[in-house]
């Protein structure tokens, strides 16, 4: 199999990001001369950077905030990268940008390592509506009975992603309507990643409710932290972001990573 001309994280801004930690630990192991490097793209920037990296065959992926407009860039999707609108992955094959969501499997994984099936007719405060809060949406719409109350600082992206997920997908016109019923609380902003702010106080959240962030960071998010002293079942995005790595890695290269590494070198 060719191998990528580079191998990249386009995002802005990527200092925060354990990817590269975990790629170049799994591609060590498996003895490929390739590194994975994260660019910091400002928004005005990315045509140029995909023009460059289309000109040397390479492929990587995509976070915050750059996963919808890499989509509308590519010449081909995945199935999956369509029904959310957004691309967390990508390659050039052929001089062609084919993009693909592997946050969908991610975030799968995240739940089976809580639940030992699909948690039907759970109630899902969905707090975000950019390109992982859509990778949830497609999971969830596969539990029976479940339903989603989104609630964003955008309304127009919660709008828009009640719109590509009808009939699962309400927009909450607040916080305390979005957490009414609700079994499971899901982050899918970047609050968290940096600093000590929380997505929403955690004062609020139902007695009851499982706890769940997309993001991760050694030592937890301080949300997830809060939230177990709380007394809630909650966990962070450990799962996702290897399960969603392992997916990138076997699609660049058709072989499985070793996970036990990736893991190692994330809480290391």
């Amino acid at each position: 199999m060719k191998l990528p001309g580079r191998l990249v994280l386009l995002g802005h801004p990527v200092r925060h990001s354990l990817s590269p930690r975990f790629q170049n630990a799994a591609l060590q192991a498996a003895g490929i001369p390739v590194t994975y490097e994260a660019l910091d793209v400002p928004a005005g920037e990315l045509d140029r950077v995909l023009a460059e990296l289309r000109d040397v065959g390479a492929a990587g992926n995509v976070t915050i905030p750059h996963k919808a407009a890499v989509a509308a860039a590519c010449d081909r999707q995945t199935l999956i990268a369509q029904r959310t609108g957004s691309v967390n992955t990508f390659s050039f094959e052929g001089g062609k940008l084919i993009g693909e969501n592997t946050d969908v499997a991610g975030f799968r994984a995240l739940v089976a390592s809580v639940y030992k099936r699909p948690p039907r007719d759970s109630v899902i405060t969905l707090l975000g509506a950019g390109g992982g809060a859509a990778a949830v949406c497609a999971v969830v719409e596969e539990w029976a009975g479940a339903r989603v109350q989104v609630h964003a600082r955008g309304r127009d992206r919660a709008v828009e992603l009640s719109k590509r997920f009808p009939g699962l997908v309400s927009v909450a016109s607040s916080l305390s309507d979005a957490l009414e019923q609700t079994t499971i609380v899901v982050n899918a902003t970047p609050v968290g990643l940096d600093g000590n702010e929380f997505p929403m106080d955690v004062r609020q959240l139902p007695s009851d409710a499982l706890v769940m962030d997309l993001a991760y960071r050694a030592g937890q998010t301080p949300w997830i932290r809060a939230a177990r002293q709380a007394g809630h079942t909650a966990v962070d995005g450990l799962e996702m972001l290897i399960a969603q790595g392992a997916a990138a890695f076997e699609r660049w290269f058709g072989q499985k990573p070793d996970r036990d590494v990736m893991r190692a070198a994330l809480v290391a």
